[in-house]
């Protein structure tokens, strides 16, 4: 059974998840507030930041914001992206992230990335003292391997835990979560919280048009989608988009979510404009005839094993 994730008041958590690295970066804070307003309009309960996200400003905007209704929203941080995931990190970044929220209770708290120099027992005799103490309720991993979560969860049950959510990078031109990531997540009942569903932008249709934006500012997104084929697949979500009278961004994402794991994409924006598209995946009615039709615009990746005639390749 896959784990359901709720808010302190029982709330079951939104189809959709909203990621805030931007707040207080690209977006001002007035942008922030009008995306976050966008997000609890629309329905949705589950914020994620990073105790690394723009130096801190990331979690002090969204806690100023989630006061009033904290009860009902579930939100999730990352530490030891940097420095490590020694016990003692994780208790300075874990206390740092609870002042910039202003809250006493993290509702899910990953770790940021696997750190192969320290031994999970210790990162996670530190996350059951922290779950002892109410700093946090469920344990997360964030771009971890399969054989990562896997190892991983075997140490957190020795310590009464359990990896509640993993955090992938998945989308229509990113594809490999599909090979181990998302069948072990469904295997194991965990949650899959798939960030960047319009491929760094690439998917929304805007570098089609040779608008700027970050794949053009940022080396390190421009490397990361700077394969041809992704390129030709976002020239076809657009035309398909066009075919069909709606975005490109809520095909990317509508697609995302119809995965047969039932992940919970992490959508993202500068600004609520560019955020309405991704908000209308909730409601578009992703048929398996059009999920075919938008995996056929790039090629899923081989199968994890060689013996590909007999591997069952059905979603």
């Amino acid at each position: 059974m896959r784990h359901k994730l709720t808010s302190p008041d029982g709330t079951a958590a939104s189809r959709l998840a909203f990621g805030t690295m931007q707040f207080g970066g690209r977006a001002d804070a007035a942008q922030s507030r009008a995306m976050f307003d966008a997000c609890i309009a629309a329905g949705i309960n589950h914020f994620d930041t990073a105790y690394v996200y723009t130096e801190g400003a990331s979690e002090t905007l969204l806690g100023e914001m989630v006061q009033k209704q904290r009860d009902s929203l579930i939100i999730a941080s990352k530490c030891a992206y940097e420095g490590g995931a020694g016990a003692g990190n994780i208790r300075a970044q874990v206390a740092t992230s609870q002042q910039r929220l202003r809250l006493d209770t993290l509702d899910l708290l990953y770790l940021h990335r696997f750190d192969p120099e320290t031994d999970l027992n210790e990162s996670f005799d530190a996350l059951a003292r922290l779950r002892e103490a109410g700093a946090i309720r469920h344990v997360g991993l964030s771009n971890f391997a399969a054989w990562q979560v896997v190892k991983t969860a075997g140490v957190a049950a020795r310590f009464d835990l359990e990896i509640a959510v993993i955090q992938p990078m998945y989308s229509l031109v990113k594809r490999q979560a599909e090979v181990e990531i998302l069948p072990m997540a469904a295997d194991l009942g965990i949650l899959v919280a798939p960030y960047s569903p319009l491929g760094g932008g690439l998917l929304t249709g805007k570098y089609v048009d040779g608008d700027s934006g970050r794949l053009r500012e940022d080396a390190r997104y421009a490397r990361r989608y700077d394969d041809p084929a992704m390129h030709e697949a976002a020239r076809g979500l657009t035309g398909l988009a066009a075919e069909l009278g709606t975005d490109p961004a809520t095909l990317a994402v509508a697609w995302v979510a119809a995965h047969g794991s039932g992940p919970t994409p992490i959508i993202s924006a500068r600004n609520a404009a560019q955020l309405q598209p991704s908000l209308a995946a909730l409601d578009y009615d992703m048929t398996p005839e059009l999920y075919t039709r938008l995996a056929a615009l790039m090629p899923a990746p081989p199968p994890a094993t060689d013996r590909s005639d007999e591997q069952d390749r059905s979603k």
